[in-house]
């Protein structure tokens, strides 16, 4: 196994940082990594805003519900589905843009974020250093959107905490690879009894790192799930000018 397929099987999140900058052309190369990641169509509908500014990174920790860590790491990138760049690409053409009226554009636009994410975090951990996904940025949106002056047809999907590790985090077990990789057609029989099992071995994992607060997979899952947990992300989504008719 090389080593960039060992980086990417030891990944862990990481929630503790040193008060340390990233050399320029260290992020730069982070960055480029996915700036050249591809996009459906080539239409390039992704954004990166990088936040260093210190009272920024304060702002966003707020934001998503208290998140120390994301103040603490030198650098937040936040990663924005940008159909304003295609929009005035289109009108250049000639042309008038609807897909953003529809499931479509939601679909195309995650999908392309999460590539560019995932190289972020796949060249961060080949430079060294450690990351979090944020989603938590999506729980006030809106707010999101003003502090970093997003224009219409953009939203802010995820962040990035990348720094200099403090404290190493473990990495979390995850359900049966079986559960994971089908072969052929989706296998649905055995699903139950794989959770189940997970539910043990995540029980197991939260012990012997001693944390007393962790949950089976099945109750934390359902502390979310049970609710639209970021309910403001469709009101606020359709205010930026998307539609979700077709």
């Amino acid at each position: 196994m090389n080593e960039t397929l060992q980086l990417m099987h030891s990944h862990r999140s990481v929630r503790s940082y040193q008060d340390k900058p990233i050399a320029p052309e260290l992020l730069d190369a982070i960055l480029d990594a996915a700036w050249k990641g591809p996009t459906s169509i080539n239409g390039q509908q992704v954004s990166l805003v990088v936040v260093q500014d210190a009272e920024r990174r304060g702002r966003i920790a707020e934001i998503a519900g208290g998140q120390p860590w994301i103040a603490q790491a030198p650098v937040f990138v936040v990663v924005v589905m940008d159909f304003h760049k295609t929009h005035l690409g289109v009108e250049m053409a000639g042309e008038k843009q609807v897909i953003h009226d529809s499931v479509e554009a939601f679909a195309v636009g995650s999908v392309d974020a999460g590539i560019a994410l995932g190289n972020m975090i796949t060249a961060a951990h080949a430079a060294g250093l450690g990351v979090v996904p944020i989603g938590g940025i999506r729980r006030d949106p809106q707010a999101m959107i003003d502090l970093l002056d997003l224009p219409e047809l953009t939203f802010p999907l995820v962040g990035l905490v990348i720094g200099h590790v403090q404290d190493d985090a473990e990495p979390k077990p995850r359900l049966p690879r079986s559960s994971f990789v089908h072969r052929e057609s989706y296998q649905a029989a055995e699903l139950a009894g794989h959770i189940a099992a997970y539910d043990d071995t995540l029980r197991r994992h939260w012990q012997d790192i001693g944390r007393a607060d962790g949950e089976p997979w099945t109750a934390n899952t359902a502390r979310y799930y049970r609710q639209v947990y970021f309910p403001k992300v469709a009101p606020v989504a359709r205010a930026q000018g998307f539609g979700f008719e077709q």
